[in-house]
């Protein structure tokens, strides 16, 4: 039966938008897309920011968008997860099954590192933390990570424009010495958050580099302090790297 419906044009337009984008394979201006798709440029303003303030797109320092993280959320809860995704989560699944810990793939997005997939700790206590949340950049392994991967002026400007919050009575709360934290991450290519984020809980993470243009990513694993004791860091920690360094290795041949 065939069911009678008013269209929407604004969706219709939405989407045509990220058709175009998609079929672009790289970031564009509202000039760009209006220019393309003949829609004027206050409808495509309009409609691109909407989408960017519901993170569909993302705007780039370039003042260009491109796909954003909802996206990644969207597409894993449909069970059609990106592709580079899905080629990691088998990397995740082994790090998990060796250190029965919560294991995390995330990646930056502006001031936020955004989980894409996790694999779940089998301890009864496990961190709470679903695909598609966003957190603070400056807090957490992960996040130290990520900014690794930025430049000097990169990360002076983020630390510049936010505030340095105090989760917990171990969290860095002097930029100067949270930068060396950061420069230290960079060199080790490792950084822990010993309680520094959630009270009683300690995470270990590594950069990813995946040859993915201006993508920045990382994985980390996340315990409790009993779970992750200090004799078993070294471990983890090569664990971790090791298996940066396979995946690596792997999207290097792409």
């Amino acid at each position: 039966m065939k069911v009678e419906f008013k269209r929407v044009p604004a969706l219709d337009k939405g989407f045509s938008i990220l058709e175009f984008l998609a079929a672009s394979n790289k970031p564009l201006g509202i000039s760009d897309i209006s220019k393309a798709l003949g829609y004027h440029k206050s409808t495509v303003f309009n409609l691109v920011y909407t989408l960017t303030d519901l993170g569909i797109l993302e705007q780039g320092p370039d003042n260009k968008f491109r796909f954003g993280l909802q996206l990644y959320a969207l597409g894993k809860a449909a069970g059609g997860a990106s592709g580079w995704v899905q080629t990691v989560r088998p990397y995740l699944e082994e790090i998990n099954a060796e250190t029965k810990l919560s294991v995390f793939l995330g990646i930056r997005s502006e001031h936020r590192a955004v989980i894409l997939d996790k694999v779940d700790t089998s301890f009864d206590i496990k961190i709470a933390a679903e695909v598609g949340i966003r957190i603070p950049l400056l807090a957490g392994a992960g996040g130290k990570v990520l900014l690794s991967q930025l430049s000097d002026g990169e990360i002076d400007k983020i630390l510049s424009e936010n505030k340095l919050s105090k989760f917990t009575p171990f969290s860095c709360t002097q930029k100067g010495l949270y930068k060396k934290m950061i420069r230290k991450a960079r060199k080790e290519q490792f950084a822990i958050d010993d309680e520094e984020y959630i009270e009683g809980i300690r995470a270990l993470a590594v950069p990813l580099r995946l040859n993915r243009g201006h993508l920045k990513a990382a994985i980390w694993v996340v315990g409790l302090k009993s779970q992750i004791k200090d004799e078993m860091i070294p471990l983890y920690r090569s664990k971790l790297q090791d298996t940066a360094k396979k995946i690596e290795t792997r999207f290097s041949l792409e």
